[in-house]
């Protein structure tokens, strides 16, 4: 931000002015979404465990595609997050693996979701009394 208050642009690595995820044409946006997403947060958050084949991933992030999956590692292999290694066998398979930013970034998301999981009941509760007063202003005469 600028000392009047309006954002900054984003500058290239090496310059003198940091990124900001609010400008609209950062670069961290997509790399924000890449990582905060419900496939790229799970996908890192699976992968904190160890190395895993691309099936032993599927199995962990239930729910995701094959399609998903494939189009979420690849785009946290190419923002450094991941590595992606190719196998010799017969079949050949890959491993992924979290690179050193990658298991900084995991680590964060795993603090974020055992925060969600233990405030779960309060977020529920929650649930119930905005739909109760929703229900109930939705059906006044």
């Amino acid at each position: 931000m600028h000392s009047d208050g309006t954002a900054q642009e984003h500058t290239e690595a090496g310059s003198e002015r940091p990124f900001d995820v609010f400008v609209r044409t950062c670069p961290s946006r997509p790399a924000l979404e890449h990582v905060t997403g419900k496939w790229g947060s799970l996908t890192l958050s699976a992968l904190s465990s160890g190395t895993l084949r691309f099936n032993e991933v599927r199995r962990r992030v239930d729910g995701i595609s094959e399609k998903m999956l494939s189009q979420t590692l690849r785009a946290l292999e190419r923002d450094g997050l991941v590595h992606r290694s190719a196998q010799p066998g017969n079949p050949p398979w890959v491993d992924y693996t979290l690179t050193e930013l990658g298991e900084v970034t995991a680590a964060r998301l795993l603090d974020l979701i055992d925060l969600v999981q233990r405030q779960m009941p309060e977020v529920l509760a929650a649930r119930n009394r905005y739909d109760t007063t929703q229900d109930a202003q939705n059906h006044r005469p």
